[in-house]
């Protein structure tokens, strides 16, 4: 037994399913096991932000609020956390102050202790409101480090916007490193850094992908970490976070004391396996190591994404083509980290790239908009002549992106066309955040239960499940 305690975040119910079944959990699922998570002993659970809450919506015709009110009435052990990607909340764009606040006090009014709060661009402009409200309505603000590499990705540069942040009031401060990038000796180096120069605890988050995540982990919390983030093993590896049991049995063997419940933890384990095949339908799930990851550094999500929208051309064959070119718009983008809202207008532009055949000859308005300093900061500064090739003569911003919206909860459901349809102050947040998602979940919400459709996601699984009839 070690005598410094190691304080583990399951991340099961929120990025193991984001990271490997496109976040298709029920909430149902999550209540049948709950109870059993909140006994082992961890540190905190990962049970909502990230992609849930969009998903929740558009596939799973759930209501998020419901979802976190539900987890928090059986998890009455372990603090609740969420991933809250900054002034993006948890969409893709960025939202006003008053937005921002509102949903940091409803979701720790509906049970979130700890709120995770990122930048992509790690643009500590776009995480000031967001860390505030946390503060204001008493819940515990982790700050981020987006972690990427990059000739402007240096240790100095993060030890710099970490001060930043404790400057701004986090409580801890988490390394994501989203791609499973981070090194054994950068973590090491990297806490080691940050150790000297800040005074708040130091958690861990890394993906599996690269096959590096746990020897990382043991060298980061060796440095100081004193937090990381694991699975339980069914849901664990690939793209997902590391393996608890195993994180578990590798600590047992030095000072540090992990101290979890192993019996609950094999319960969970068989109770995932078994929901698995299911929820992971046509998913392509193997738990493998990717170690081209190291060099494109495209997160899980992301590269299932590109292979979508490549097939919908009908130009597959160009993945190749399409993840080097990723690496190519990184770079005239200023080497933004891969993680949302960034890695999606990467990828956007790579593919369109790749299948116009010319460079830039299409370009999304969400690069524009980038390009123009519209999400934040970029890490490098960005070619004036590619400035002036993607944006004409329209020149870029340099303040708070956020600062040039207006409060929007005052007159957000002025144009509703079905007002009756929104029922609370929660629904009018949603409709702020996912305007035409929400409505279509307002509408089928609506309709008696025997009359509504089928979600999004039960015809999916019954698109996979139907294997066609070999011609006679």
């Amino acid at each position: 037994m070690g005598n410094t305690k190691l304080r583990i975040t399951d991340t099961t119910l929120r990025d193991g399913h984001q990271s490997l079944w496109a976040t298709r959990m029920r909430t149902k699922d999550i209540l049948d096991i709950i109870e059993t998570i909140d006994s082992v002993g961890y540190y905190s659970l990962e049970v909502w932000g990230g992609a849930t809450f969009d998903v929740c919506l558009r596939f799973l015709r759930e209501n998020p609020w419901e979802r976190l009110r539900l987890i928090k009435s059986k998890a009455k052990k372990t603090p609740l956390q969420m991933l809250l990607r900054g002034q993006n909340v948890v969409g893709y764009k960025n939202y006003p102050d008053d937005v921002v606040d509102r949903f940091v006090q409803t979701a720790h009014e509906n049970g979130i202790d700890i709120f995770r709060i990122f930048d992509a661009l790690n643009d500590s402009r776009n995480l000031e409101a967001a860390i505030k409200s946390v503060k204001k309505h008493g819940a515990h603000a982790q700050g981020t480090l987006s972690y990427t590499t990059s000739p402007v990705h240096t240790i100095e540069k993060f030890v710099s916007d970490a001060k930043e942040q404790v400057a701004m009031g986090i409580d801890s401060l988490c390394i994501k490193d989203m791609a499973g990038l981070l090194s054994p000796t950068m973590s090491s180096n990297l806490v080691t850094a940050l150790k000297k120069e800040i005074n708040v605890p130091i958690q861990i988050h890394c993906h599996a992908t690269s096959g590096m995540a746990d020897a990382a982990y043991l060298d980061g919390v060796r440095a100081g970490a004193g937090a990381v983030d694991c699975a339980i093993s069914s849901m664990a590896g690939f793209s997902s976070q590391p393996p608890v049991e195993t994180i578990n049995a590798i600590f047992k063997e030095t000072e540090f004391d992990v101290d979890l419940d192993l019996e609950a933890l094999r319960k969970i384990n068989k109770y995932f396996a078994a929901l698995a095949p299911q929820r992971s339908k046509g998913r392509g799930f193997e738990p493998i190591i990717d170690s081209e990851i190291l060099v494109h550094q495209i997160p899980g999500g992301m590269i299932s994404n590109f292979r979508s929208q490549l097939e919908q051309q009908g130009a597959i064959e160009k993945l190749p083509e399409a993840l080097e070119e990723v690496s190519r718009v990184r770079k005239d983008l200023g080497y933004p980290p891969l993680v949302t809202p960034t890695s999606q207008i990467v990828g956007t532009q790579a593919v369109m790239n790749v299948i116009t055949g010319e460079r830039y000859k299409v370009v999304p308005q969400e690069v524009k908009n980038y390009v123009k300093g519209m999400y934040g900061r970029s890490p490098a500064p960005i070619e004036p002549k590619f400035i002036k090739q993607i944006l004409g003569n329209e020149k870029p911003i340099d303040h708070r992106p956020a600062d040039d919206l207006k409060p929007m909860l005052p007159t957000a459901t002025k144009n509703v066309a079905n007002p009756e349809l929104i029922e609370n102050e929660e629904d009018i947040l949603s409709y702020c955040l996912f305007p035409e998602v929400s409505m279509e979940y307002f509408k089928w919400r609506a309709l008696a239960e025997d009359l509504r459709p089928k979600t999004p996601a039960d015809i999916e699984v019954e698109e996979f499940v139907k294997v066609p009839v070999a011609e006679k």
